[in-house]
């Protein structure tokens, strides 16, 4: 029997020779385990060692319903419950495996937040604490230039491998605008784009006919009929999901701690008592 790892593939061939296994590697077969010395049926060890090397063949280039993974960016400034739902109605209609918030550090499409980097994600932090579905990534936390989502899904992409499937998250209003990002095209050879359109607003379908005329083209060309695509392939898709309307903006809370007015039950009480605690936004 043989099976993948993260090293190779290993193969129970106990049955015919002294007790061990073989790990299939790119480099080659290697004996392990077991005792004493080994005396190995050749022509057994090599149909073994071509299937194995057929099945990893064939694993590499499909890509068999991997979980997806959400990417949900932002600045965070601060992190309210309209954020924490959007995760969450995209983790469940697009099966996600996890979805992971990216704090920006120096946006590029918007004035710069008005708190410090740091404090929003340890903002997040706290607003994410005790959900296992919902991870803080950092790593534009601490850079001075200027974050690129392209950027950040290169990087990613390199770190989770060419076949695992990516999910950009985005609001309706944010996609829109798309065809502003840097590099946007490169977006969709990255990573799926999963938008969140809310219910009782314009379909997003209806808001496309103004839109930008490569965008549409794109969106055209892309959209697809159910989140099951999404775990076909690691990137190119356009899904589109609903999202409640919960008329909730980092901008309004700003402007009622300015004002000293309660933000209760707009954003996880954590992150309310952190805001206070730290006398954050005292002016819009």
């Amino acid at each position: 029997m043989c099976w993948p790892t993260c090293d190779g593939w290993h193969c129970d061939l106990t049955s015919h020779i002294s007790p061990g296994w073989i790990r299939i590697t790119p480099a080659g077969p290697a004996l392990i385990g077991g005792h004493g010395k080994y005396r190995v049926n050749l022509p057994l060890f090599l149909s073994v060692f071509h299937l194995c090397s057929s099945v990893a063949d064939s694993s590499s280039s499909q890509n068999p319903g991997i979980t997806p993974i959400g990417i949900l960016g932002g600045t965070f400034d601060p992190i309210h419950h309209g954020h924490l739902r959007i995760a969450q109605e995209a983790l469940e209609q697009c099966k996600l495996a996890q979805v992971r918030f990216v704090p920006s550090g120096t946006p590029p499409h918007r004035p710069s937040p008005k708190a410090d980097a740091k404090l929003r994600w340890e903002m997040v932090r706290l607003a994410l604490n005790g959900s296992p579905d919902f991870l803080v990534d950092v790593r534009e936390v601490f850079r001075t230039d200027p974050c690129y989502t392209v950027d950040t899904l290169t990087a990613l992409r390199a770190e989770l491998g060419a076949q695992q499937p990516i999910c950009l998250i985005l609001g309706g209003d944010a996609f829109l605008q798309l065809h502003t990002w840097h590099e946007w095209k490169r977006l969709f050879g990255l990573a799926h784009i999963v938008v969140l359109q809310r219910a009782g607003g314009p379909p997003l379908g209806n808001a496309m006919n103004n839109a930008d005329a490569a965008l549409q083209a794109e969106y055209r060309q892309r959209l697809a009929p159910g989140a099951g695509v999404l775990q076909e392939s690691p990137a190119g898709a356009i899904f589109v999901a609903d999202m409640p309307a919960l008329e909730i903006s980092s901008t309004d809370i700003r402007r009622r701690c300015a004002e000293g007015r309660s933000i209760r039950y707009l954003v996880p009480e954590v992150v309310a008592n952190y805001i206070n605690t730290n006398s954050l936004y005292q002016t819009c």
